[in-house]
Order: C-alpha cells, then structure tokens, then sequence
C-alpha cells in the first residue's frame, strides 16, 4: 500500500462476526419469540392490516392483467358455445322443416289413399293399390310405370284409376313393374256414357298441340245433345271399365256450320299428370256382366241338378243290379241243401 493513499477499513479485530450456528439460535429464539407474543397478545394484527392496506393498489395492479385474461377466455368461450347453439339450432330447424314438409306430404298421401279404399269399397270389381315410379321415357306417348306387374296379378287391359275417376290402363305388363297408358294419350279411346242424355260414345286422347292433356269425342253429330260441364262416365259395354266410373267433364262444345260433325273437348276428372298412387281394378270381361252372370249361374245349377239326378238314377238302378243278383245267388245255394234230404 502506497503512503499517499489513506485506508479507511475497519481492522481486522472489529471484522469478526457471530458464528452460523450463533445466528440460527438467536433468529430461531426471535421467531418464537414472535409466534408466542402473536399467538397471546396479538401484536402483529396491525401490522398486517397497514401492510395490506398498503400492498392492496399493488395487488390490483397485478391483478388486472390476469382478470382480463380470464374474462377474454371466459367471452371467447362463451361466444363459441353460442356459435355452437346458434348451428344446432338452425339444423334442428332445417329438420323441423323437412319433418313438417313431409308430414304435409304424408296427409295428403293418406287422404289420397284413404280415398282409394273408399272407392274400393264401393267398387264390387277387386282391385289392388300402386305406386308410380316413374315416367315413360318416351316423349310422344303419356304413359306411367308403376310397381305392381305380373307377379302381383296385374293383366293388360286392368283399369287404372284415382280417388277421382278413371286415368287409364295397363297395356303392358312385366314381372315386376307394368306400364299404364293414359286416357291423354293420343292412341288411347275408351267408351264413354252421358247419364243426362243416355247418348254413348267413345273419347280419344286428344293430339293436338293446343289442348294437349284432354280428350275428344270424335264423330259427335252437330246436333248432338252435348252441354258445357257434362259428366261423362264409363259405358261398360267395352268389357274392360265398370260401369259408371268418371271419365270426363265437356269443356269446350265447338259446333260448325260447315260440318256435319261437332267438336267436343273434354277435361279429365282425374289426375293424369302428377299421380302417384292409383287402384288397379280386374278387367271387367263380358261375361261378368250381372245379367249374364246370374243367367250363367241359373244354368250351372240346373246342369248339376240334372247330373245328380242322372247319378241319382245310375246308382238306383245299379242297386236294383246287385239286389237281384244276391237273390239270385241265394236262390242257387238254397237248392242244394234240399236234396240230401
């Protein structure tokens, strides 16, 4: 060390301190010291309560930034779930909807169907209920495919109608499926009766490109007893439609000075465009006519009543047959027992 340069360290005597173990004695006595005064006379209370007086402005301080953190996850969830709710509501509404709409459409199938049993019930011919699957793929022809074919009964010529009236017939037939050709349809005619006039005649399906989707009664004289809303029904005497079914409603009746003829638009009475269930009745067939069937009937019964009495006869006579000849018989083995004696 330098003589010019002045040492103010303590020296070395006054360096010492307390040993380890010194302190920890002396710190431990203070601390329970401090328990026991604590524990008995409550003396840090105070001090307790001035330092958290004076640390609370400190704890809200720290304290915010961990507030906004939770309520920013808090909002971010709670906006997520309502995020959720909000999608599982507009889907349960999507299904809602579609429930209803096909509630609607399943009301209006049970009154169509209910309709059809109704009419079947009215109707002596039997008959079946079909579902229409599709179109004919052809566009020059108004023909249906329904569901019922051979497999289920189904015989060309059937009768096809709605809870309405009369809309066709089966022209062709398969295993499984059969096509139907409506009354629209320009190849197709089908006998028709006027109930107000008596008249008969025969509707086509009408060609033409400006009333296509009706019918026609060709041939009809121009003085023909025909009026504007004219029901017109089913004559029976084809063999085919019963009698009585609704066809057709007059809506146009054109008479022409210059033609011998008149023309007469009908509109179908059933729904020929957009059917989806229809009752599929029996050929009617001629010789199921009522009359006919009871004539029919009346001489079955007399046939059988004839052979049975031709049975009857044959059996008697042949009763006879064998009586005779067990008389016989017993005649010839009573002869030699006389005899002997």
């Amino acid at each position: 060390m330098s003589l010019d340069t002045l040492d103010h360290r303590a020296p070395s005597l006054f360096k010492q301190q307390a040993s380890r173990t010194s302190q920890l004695a002396l710190y431990s006595a203070l601390a329970l010291f401090l328990m026991v005064a604590d524990a008995r006379f409550k003396i840090t209370t105070p001090v307790r309560s001035a330092l958290s007086a004076a640390l609370s402005p400190v704890q809200w301080v720290v304290a915010q930034p961990v507030l906004a953190y939770q309520n920013a996850s808090r909002y971010a969830e709670v906006q997520q779930q309502a995020v959720a709710r909000e999608d599982a509501a507009r889907k349960e509404l999507v299904v809602m909807a579609q429930r209803a709409e096909l509630a609607d459409e399943l009301i209006k199938e049970n009154e169509h169907l209910r309709a059809m049993l109704e009419l079947r019930e009215r109707s002596l011919t039997p008959g079946q209920v079909a579902e229409v699957v599709y179109d004919s793929p052809d566009p020059y022809t108004r023909r249906v495919v329904i569901d019922k074919g051979q497999a289920d009964g189904i015989e060309p010529g059937s009768p096809v109608l709605d809870e309405r009236g009369v809309i066709g017939q089966v022209t062709r037939v398969y295993p499984t499926r059969a096509e139907v050709t409506l009354l629209i349809d320009r190849d197709q005619a089908i006998p028709v009766f006027n109930p107000r006039t008596g008249a008969r005649s025969v509707a086509y399906g009408d060609a033409s490109s400006t009333r296509a989707g009706g019918l026609e009664l060709r041939f009809m004289p121009s003085n023909a007893d025909v009026q504007v809303g004219d029901l017109l029904t089913t004559s029976g005497i084809d063999g085919l439609y019963p009698l009585g079914l609704p066809v057709a409603k007059v809506v146009t009746v054109d008479r022409r000075a210059d033609s011998a003829f008149t023309r007469i638009y009908c509109e179908p009475v059933g729904r020929v465009q957009g059917v989806r269930h229809v009752m599929v009745l029996k050929p009617q067939g001629r010789t199921e006519h009522p009359e006919a069937a009871n004539m029919q009937a009346k001489a079955d019964a007399e046939k059988a009543d004839r052979a049975a009495k031709a049975r009857g006869k044959k059996e008697a006579a042949a009763a006879e047959k064998e009586k005779a000849a067990a008389e016989k018989a017993g005649a010839k083995a009573a002869k030699p027992a006389k005899d002997p004696a």
